[in-house]
């Protein structure tokens, strides 16, 4: 544990609940309400907004209380938000900060109510590699005996360990034949980007010279608004074709609202005949907010459309993602779909990845079933709604190193079979390394919010693919398995 010094007197806790009015906002009203009541009971001398932090006036208020004079700030993700809190009142605090992300409360099938996990680790991401700071999470509900504990601890001084990352792996540049290959095709290849990075995303920067020098892909970008011109250009006739194929493809889309279903065959016809023009090899979507605040459709499945059609997709602008997701299909992984991290079973070591419904249809547990449906929060056409594949699964992320250039994540596990737990594309992956410290590791050491996930074992040819990029690999991998006297 981490230990801060323990005052005499009451621990000054400065408790900021933020959220975000996407979500179900009065359950997480009330979870932030027993967070702090939690506190109160445990002794704490707890000052802060009672309100839901989510607007920027909001963050402004919560800017004026006594940040500074505590002995510790508790940030309660009530529910997801993007970083501008976490740099706005934190970046430039000498005090430690802990956040506090809850369970998913909704029922099995339903969307995500509050998405708190990956709220958290968009936190973590921004804290460490934008102000260098090392925050600290609390996973769990305030009812339950381990955070009750946790707190306990962090009120006397000792605050959750941040796990010790896996030692940096690399490989002998001719461990796998075929890399170099590889590598290779990817220079010359052009990355589409529509609009800027979402507000708040920082995992959705980039830095075009390092994408250029290390892996030789260009990078195109045009704005929403152009796309939006493209949307509108798009003929009748292509878009009543592009819509018969995808309704013979997937006939649940019949039941969208028909000028949605309409709408959404134009978006995905103005994809494809941008990628045809420009020759690009993979894309990265702001989507939205103004695809459904301001054009009236979610591009969830036109995303979908274009991986189904062999063209890596990543939503939110999510450039790195994007350019894992073509160096991974490059070394063979087929398919793969951009997730979040949003729910944490401990005892049975399973994670739960989603996104709210871009992935290629080719993913699903049975493709047949891959309903087309509304977007999980918007309430309008079109995303999938489907379980994904299960079986092995490899999870992967090139995303900055806070010391120099790039650095790449790998993990490794199972996904089993279950229920579409949250609307949009879950899977549930038992991974084969400590999920909890897996998950504590990707907030306190500023990983992002978006991993890869694929469903062919690249991860020899990812490791030398990294060493001949000269980029360091965190690899959370199972413990050597230590020979008995029989086998000595």
């Amino acid at each position: 544990m981490t230990t801060v010094p323990a005052p005499s007197r009451s621990t000054r806790v400065v408790v900021v609940p933020t959220a975000r009015p996407t979500f179900a906002v009065d359950v997480a009203a009330q979870r932030a309400a027993e967070a702090r009541a939690l506190l109160v009971e445990l002794g704490a001398d707890v000052s802060g907004p009672t309100e839901l932090v989510m607007t920027p006036e909001d963050v402004e208020k919560a800017s004026t209380y006594a940040l500074s004079e505590a002995d510790l700030v508790v940030n309660v993700c009530a529910s997801f938000s993007d970083a501008t809190p976490a740099l706005r009142l934190y970046a430039d605090l000498d005090v430690p900060v802990l956040l506090w992300s809850f369970r998913e409360p909704g029922p099995v099938g339903d969307r995500l109510w509050l998405n708190s996990l990956c709220g958290a680790n968009l936190f973590g991401h921004a804290l460490v590699t934008r102000a260098g700071r090392a925050p600290r999470l609390v996973y769990g509900d305030p009812g339950e005996p381990q955070v009750r504990a946790a707190l306990e601890a962090a009120l006397a001084g000792r605050l959750p360990d941040a796990p010790a990352l896996p030692t940096t792996r690399g490989a002998r540049s001719d461990d796998e034949p075929g890399v170099g290959a590889a590598l290779a095709s990817l220079r010359g290849r052009t990355l589409g980007l529509v609009g800027d990075a979402p507000s708040g995303f920082t995992p959705s920067h980039y830095d075009p010279d390092l994408v250029e020098s290390l892996f030789g892909i260009r990078v195109e970008e045009i704005t929403v608004e152009d796309m939006f011109d493209r949307v509108g250009a798009v003929p009748d006739d292509e878009a009543d074709a592009e819509h018969a194929d995808a309704l013979a493809a997937q006939p649940s889309l019949g039941a969208v609202d028909p000028a949605q279903q309409q709408l959404s065959a134009c978006v995905t016809t103005a994809l494809r005949g941008w990628q045809a023009a420009a020759g690009l090899s993979a894309m990265a979507i702001r989507c939205w907010p103004e695809f459904p605040g301001s054009l009236g459709v979610c591009p969830c499945s036109s995303l979908s459309r274009m991986a189904d059609a062999g063209t890596p997709t990543a939503c939110e602008r999510d450039v790195y993602g994007a350019i894992t997701m073509t160096l991974l299909e490059a070394l063979g992984s087929g398919s793969t779909y951009l997730v979040d991290t949003v729910d944490l079973d401990a005892a049975a070591n399973v994670v739960r990845l989603w996104h709210c419904g871009a992935a290629a249809t080719s993913l699903a547990a049975d493709p047949s079933e891959a309903t087309q449906s509304v977007h999980c929060n918007r309430k309008i056409g079109v995303a999938g709604n489907f379980p994904l594949r299960t079986g092995p699964v490899v999870m992967a992320r090139l995303t900055e190193d806070p010391a120099r250039g790039l650095r790449l994540l790998i993990a490794a596990g199972e996904s089993v079979a279950e229920p579409n737990r949250f609307q949009g594309n879950t899977a549930a992956v038992r991974l084969d390394t400590p999920a909890e410290d897996f998950v504590r590791s990707l907030v306190t050491h500023g990983f992002p919010h978006h991993t890869v996930l694929a469903w062919t074992d690249v991860r020899p040819a990812l490791r030398t693919a990294a060493d001949q990029l000269g980029i360091p690999v965190v690899e959370f991998a199972p413990a050597p398995t230590q020979p008995t006297e029989e086998q000595s």
